[in-house]
């Protein structure tokens, strides 16, 4: 099994170590942590119109974890695959849901919103069932309260199946909460079980 853990704004693969990977004790999971080539993948807030600037970061960012997934996936073909974004990271990990670019097995956006505006027209792919969680804090310094929602109600509307946490008053990190659902969602993918059935 593949699980895919991409930093967001300011970050590094050695924050989302101690962050979420270092809290995980699943058997038989490779994990890939990818960095970004500056301090972040893409200049603009997420929740800032979008310009053709941003648009081309984004397509940047979302290449380039493409490009670690294809290495990941040709090392092991029949591997289930779980994608997992903190903050910005899982603001581009929507976007490439939602765009069609990426069909993993099951994915967590930690604290992420939509990249872009209502008046973006952003897109919106089917996602027939695919499981996701999607979490956030409703002080978020980052990712607004409705910014969150919007990117939920696509997901809803795109056919995905989520589950969903707002954490009251909670920083920009990452809680055990969330490691707990991104562990069951993990042990579920190796058992082949239903991932977010409880």
């Amino acid at each position: 099994m593949i699980c895919v853990v991409v930093h967001g704004r300011g970050q590094t693969p050695a924050d989302m170590q101690d962050m979420i990977v270092g809290h995980l004790a699943v058997d038989g999971v490779r994990y890939v942590l990818p960095k970004s080539d500056g301090p972040g993948w893409y200049d603009a807030r997420a929740v800032d119109p979008l310009t053709d600037a941003t648009r081309a970061q984004v397509r940047h960012g979302v290449a380039r974890i493409m490009d670690v997934i294809a290495m990941a996936r040709a090392a092991e073909p029949d591997a289930a695959l779980l994608l997992c974004g903190f903050s910005q990271w899982a603001c581009l990990l929507g976007e490439a849901l939602l765009a069609g670019d990426v069909i993993p097995d099951a994915a967590c956006l930690f604290t992420g919103c939509r990249v872009g505006t209502a008046a973006d027209a952003l897109p919106l792919r089917n996602l027939g069932g695919l499981p996701v969680y999607a979490s956030c804090g409703d002080a978020d310094p980052w990712i607004p309260v409705d910014a969150h929602h919007r990117l939920l109600s696509d997901l809803s509307r795109a056919g995905a199946r989520i589950r969903s946490d707002m954490f009251p008053g909670r920083a920009h990190t990452v809680n055990g909460i969330e490691i707990g659902v991104l562990t069951h969602m993990l042990r579920a993918l190796a058992d082949r079980r239903p991932i977010l059935d409880t």
